[in-house]
């Protein structure tokens, strides 16, 4: 109750002086930030990753595709899903992941496979994750080294 009182004070603008209107709306940005800040923190952690980084080692090019495994917690209270995955246009990389959510507690799998053929030498790839509760993207990262064929 005290809290939307408060917010109807900040809001109720009685006088037309523009200091005092000023110093009003300088409190209700102040006060609609904290509030997106508030709920930007209670969303994150929900999903927690076993590893976010994959080393191949060596690997022949001739060897055809070889895939790295990213398993996934959904820690929060709510399903989550995952949007996207993206790779940078690299068209060596093909995600694969889960298209239901994952419920609250339960674990998920984001597969990458990765074709060497037009690689030799050292590489580092990354691909890009956006879950639904959250703005960021999460980046998955993986590397090696190709033997040419």
């Amino acid at each position: 109750m005290y809290f939307y009182e408060f917010i109807v004070h900040l809001c109720v603008i009685k006088d037309n002086d523009p200091a005092i209107m000023n110093e009003k709306m300088k409190r209700i940005l102040f006060v609609m930030l904290m509030a997106v800040a508030a709920v930007g923190a209670w969303a994150k952690g929900e999903v927690e990753f076993a590893s976010r980084e994959h080393d191949f080692g060596t690997i022949k090019a001739s060897a055809g595709a070889v895939t790295a495994n990213y398993e996934f917690t959904n820690t929060g209270d709510e399903p989550v899903s995952i949007v996207t995955v993206t790779n940078g246009g690299c068209g060596c990389t093909k995600p694969s992941f889960p298209l239901q959510p994952i419920a609250p507690g339960k674990k998920g799998v984001i597969k990458i496979n990765f074709n060497p053929a037009t690689f030799k030498g050292e590489f580092r790839r990354s691909v890009k994750v956006q879950f639904s509760n959250s703005r960021k993207r999460t980046v998955l990262k993986f590397n090696g080294v190709v033997i040419p064929k």
